[in-house]
């Protein structure tokens, strides 16, 4: 965060605002999808109200793109993370990624 700013949101449509924060709670139960994936990276730094509100804000800009650019949401999967940062799981693992329990059989 920046110097000089809050880490409250600023005022805004509250409608708009706890439909996207329902739709952000309701996204993160889905299994093995990239939104779920989101807030379980991020609920562990930022506690559980901030990693909603950033799903939220993300869910936002996806609409956002939708709209725009008139094409269909492409679901990225549980594990784009894990497929973004291979390499430092493989660094941090050195054992192999990812461990055996997960592989597919």
């Amino acid at each position: 965060m920046k110097a000089g700013t809050s880490g409250r949101t600023r005022f805004a449509n509250r409608t708009l605002r706890a439909a996207l924060v329902e739709s952000a709670r309701g996204a993160i139960r889905k299994r093995d999808c990239y939104l779920a994936a989101q807030y379980r990276r991020l609920v562990k730094r930022r506690g559980d109200k901030k990693a909603i509100v950033a799903v939220a804000h993300s869910i936002l800009v996806i609409a956002y793109h939708v709209l725009r650019d008139s094409q269909s949401y492409r679901e990225l999967g549980g594990d784009y993370f894990d497929r973004l940062n291979t390499d430092r799981l493989t660094r941090y693992h050195p054992s192999g990624w990812p461990p055996s329990a997960m592989r597919s059989p």
